[in-house]
C-alpha cells in the first residue's frame, strides 16, 4: 500500500461497489441453488469476501459464493443440514491453510487442464439440472441430489410446468442473452443479471403474476448482521464430513488460484498461491461460524474488478461493505425478486461454464488421449460426485502418461562394423572403435516401473568381457528401474562380465549412490563419458577391436 493515492482509493471505492451490484444477484441465486435461504450467500461476499481481501496473496481477488461448490454444498445440506455445512466449511478451511502452509499451492498447476475442463463442465450440469425446477415452475418435492436422478424426476412432471413461470423465465433468459449483443454500451454499466432483475420483478409485482418469489418461498429475509454460532460437533459427524471437505477444499483451491492466474494476466503481477490459500482457508473458517455459503475466489468478480479500476485490497473490501449496506437496507425488496429470474440467472452461469466449445475443439484437435481424459472427469462428475471426477481425471492421466513415456524409452544396442564395412561406409567410419568382446547399450528416455521390461532386452553372448551402459538420455530413474539394474549387475558379475555405466545423468546416481549400487559397480566403472568407458573397456580386454 505504499504510494497509496486518494485517486486509488476512489477507483477501488467504485470498483468495489460495481463489483458488489454484480456479486448481489450472483449470491442469492448461488446460495438458492445450494439448498439455503437467500442471504447466507451475502454473508458469504461480506464475511469472506473481506477476509479474501483483507489477508490474501492477490491484490485484486475477490471472494463470494461460487458456482463450483454448489453442487457439493447441496449434497452435504441435503444428508448433515445446515450444522452440516458449518462443520464442512470449517474443515475445509483448516485443510486449506494446511495446504497453503505445506506449500502446496504451486502444485495445483500440474491438474491437467482436461480435468480442470472435465469437472467444470460437470459442475455446470449440476447447476443446470438444479434450475430446471424453478425455471419451469414444476410442482414437484425436493430434488434429488445426484444430476441424473434430477433429471429422471424431471422426466415424471415434464407436462405439468407452470405457464406464467416460464415465460418469466425465457424474459429474464432473453434479457440476459441479448444485452451484451443489443446494447454493448449499456452492458458493461449495468450486469446482465440486474437487468433481468430489474425488469422481471417489477413485472411480476404489478402484473400480480401468480410467480414464485423470494418472499413467497423463503418468508422475510433476515437484514441484520450474520450472527457468529459455534457449530454442534462430534467425533462420528466429523468423519462423515472429512471427504465433503476435502472436496470443498479442492474446489475452492483450484478455483481461486484460477482467478489468481487470470487476474495476473489482467494486471501484469504475480500472486502469492500459498498465501492465497491460507486466506481462503481463514475466510472459510468464519464463513462457517458465521452460518455462510463456502467462499472461494471468483473469476467473474476479479476480473470485473481489474476492468473497472481496482488494484488494491481496498476494492475488495469495499464490495463486501456494499454488499452489507444491500443486506441491511435493500433486503426487504430484494424478496420480490421471481425464482426464475434467479433460475435463468444460473442457468446462463452453467452455460458459461460449460466450455462446450473447449470440448469440440478437443474433440477434433487434441489427441485422444486428453479427449479421453476430459470425458472420462466430466462423466464422473454428473454420475458421482466432483472429488471422484478429479480422482478419475488424475488416475486416468497418470496411466497414459506413463504409457506415454514407456513409448519414447528406448534401449538399443551399438553394432561393431566389419572391416569391410568400415572401408566401404562412410558413415561407419565415424563410429566410434568397439573393442573386442565388448557391448554398448544406449538408453533413452525415463526407466521407471513402466519402462523396466526394457532392461530385460540387454542380453549378452558367451564370450562377452565387458558391458558399457550409456545413460546419457536418462534424466530420471525410480526405485523399481534401479533394482533392476541391480538384477543386470548381479547377472554380469555372476558371468564374468564388467559393468560400466557411461554419463549417468545427476538424478540417476544420486539414486545409485544412496542404494549403495555404485560401491557395488565400482566407482572406477562409472565413466564420465562414452570415450572414457570404451577406455576402460579397452583396459579391461586388452584389445581396441
Amino acid at each position: 500500500m505504499k504510494g497509496y493515492t486518494k485517486e486509488q482509493f476512489l477507483k477501488d471505492s467504485i470498483s468495489g461497489a460495481l463489483v458488489a451490484v454484480i456479486a448481489f444477484p450472483l449470491s442469492v441465486a448461488l446460495a438458492i441453488a445450494s439448498g439455503l435461504s437467500p442471504e447466507k450467500g451475502l454473508y458469504t461476499a461480506i464475511v469472506g469476501g473481506f477476509l479474501v481481501s483483507l489477508l490474501g496473496g492477490s491484490n485484486v481477488n475477490i471472494g463470494g459464493a461460487t458456482a463450483a461448490t454448489v453442487m457439493t454444498v447441496f449434497t452435504i445440506v441435503g444428508e448433515y443440514g445446515l450444522a452440516g455445512l458449518a462443520v464442512a466449511t470449517i474443515m475445509a478451511g483448516i485443510f486449506l491453510i494446511l495446504m497453503g502452509c505445506f506449500k502446496m499451492g504451486g502444485l495445483l498447476k500440474y491438474i491437467p487442464k482436461t480435468i480442470t475442463l472435465g469437472f467444470t463442465a460437470g459442475i455446470a450440469m449440476g447447476i443446470f439440472s438444479g434450475q430446471l425446477k424453478g425455471f419451469f415452475g414444476f410442482r414437484m418435492g425436493e430434488l434429488p441430489v445426484k444430476v441424473l436422478d434430477k433429471f429422471a424426476a424431471y422426466a415424471n412432471v415434464i407436462s405439468m410446468f407452470h405457464a406464467p413461470t416460464l415465460w418469466i423465465g425465457l424474459l429474464a433468459l432473453a434479457i440476459l442473452i441479448l444485452i451484451p449483443r443489443v446494447a454493448p454500451r449499456v452492458a458493461p454499466r449495468i450486469p446482465n443479471s440486474l437487468a433481468a432483475i430489474l425488469v422481471t420483478t417489477p413485472l411480476v409485482f404489478l402484473l400480480h403474476m401468480d410467480v414464485a418469489t423470494i418472499r413467497s418461498v423463503y418468508g422475510e429475509i433476515p437484514s441484520h448482521f450474520p450472527k457468529f454460532a459455534i457449530p454442534k460437533v462430534n467425533l462420528d459427524l466429523i468423519q462423515n464430513l472429512i471427504p465433503s471437505a476435502v472436496t470443498l477444499a479442492i474446489l475452492i483451491a483450484i478455483v481461486s488460484l484460477l482467478a489468481c492466474v487470470v487476474t495476473d494476466g489482467l494486471t501484469g503481477e504475480r500472486h502469492d498461491s500459498n498465501r492465497e490459500l491460507i486466506a481462503e482457508g481463514m475466510a472459510n473458517i468464519f464463513c462457517g461460524f458465521f452460518g455462510a455459503v463456502p467462499v472461494a475466489g471468483a473469476v467473474a468478480r476479479a476480473s470485473n474488478n481489474v476492468k473497472n479500476g481496482g488494484r488494491t485490497p481496498v476494492a475488495g473490501m469495499v464490495h463486501s461493505i456494499v454488499v452489507l449496506l444491500i443486506l441491511l437496507f435493500l433486503m426487504p425488496i430484494a424478496g420480490f425478486i421471481p425464482i426464475p429470474t434467479l433460475a435463468a440467472i444460473l442457468i446462463m452461469v452453467s452455460y458459461q461454464m460449460s466450455n462446450w466449445r473447449e470440448f469440440v475443439f478437443m474433440g477434433r484437435y487434441a489427441p485422444k488421449s486428453d479427449f479421453i481424459v476430459l470425458i472420462g472427469t466430466f462423466l464422473a462428475g454428473i454420475m458421482v460426485d466432483l472429488l471422484f471426477a478429479v480422482e478419475v481425471g488424475v488416475l486416468i492421466s497418470a496411466v497414459l502418461f506413463m504409457r506415454r513415456m514407456s513409448d519414447v524409452t528406448t534401449i538399443r544396442s551399438w553394432a561393431v562394423p566389419t572391416a569391410e564395412e568400415l572401408a566401404s561406409d562412410p558413415e561407419c567410419l565415424s563410429l566410434k572403435a568397439v573393442p573386442r568382446d565388448t557391448l554398448v547399450y544406449e538408453i533413452e528416455g525415463p526407466i521407471f516401473f513402466a519402462t523396466v521390461d526394457e532392461l530385460l532386452t540387454i542380453t549378452a553372448a558367451s564370450s562377452t568381457k565387458v558391458m558399457i551402459l550409456r545413460m546419457r538420455g536418462v534424466l530420471t530413474i525410480d526405485i523399481t528401474a534401479l533394482h533392476r539394474l541391480e538384477n543386470l549387475a548381479l547377472r554380469c558379475r555372476n558371468a564374468g562380465i564388467t559393468l560400466i555405466l557411461s554419463h549417468v545423468m545427476e538424478q540417476p546416481y544420486s539414486v545409485m549412490e544412496k542404494a549403495n549400487f555404485v560401491e557395488c559397480v565400482g566407482i572406477e566403472n562409472f565413466c564420465a563419458n562414452i570415450d572414457e568407458a570404451l577406455e576402460r573397456a579397452k583396459q579391461l580386454t586388452g584389445s581396441s577391436r
